[in-house]
């Protein structure tokens, strides 16, 4: 019985020990351009690209942010982008950022659109 009990603090112990590393552990919001990865450095404005669904951003030389887009079906290439806000979850709620861009956790273009009775982030190359 006794060592029953001592095994039990100790496990709530070690769980109440790493209840904070865990939270610490947790990924900080990202809601710009500055914290979101996969943004291409370099490329050029009206320049060819090859995705229009996933990692599409990019910066050109002189900072300004781009994605690849492809207008009508035309070939895509690089235009100047919306606000972009971050990493954002598909589906989710977006009524402060209609027209603006973000990019999913995974790496999906999204577009902060009007749908049904609300806005919602829905992926941009549809």
């Amino acid at each position: 019985m006794r060592n029953n009990l001592l095994l039990a603090i100790g496990v709530g112990a070690l769980t109440f020990a790493s209840a904070p590393a865990a939270a610490a552990d947790a990924p900080a919001a990202c809601e710009d351009a500055y914290c979101t990865p996969g943004i291409s450095a370099g490329v050029v404005l009206g320049a060819p690209c090859a995705d229009t669904s996933h990692f599409v951003f990019g910066t050109t030389s002189w900072g300004r942010l781009v994605f690849c887009g492809s207008p009508r079906r035309y070939d895509p290439r690089y235009f100047r982008s919306p606000p972009m806000r971050g990493i954002k979850v598909e589906g989710s709620p977006c009524p402060q950022f209609v027209n603006d861009v973000a990019q999913s956790p995974d790496g999906v273009f999204l577009s902060c659109v009007a749908v049904d009775d609300g806005t919602r982030w829905v992926p941009g190359d549809q």
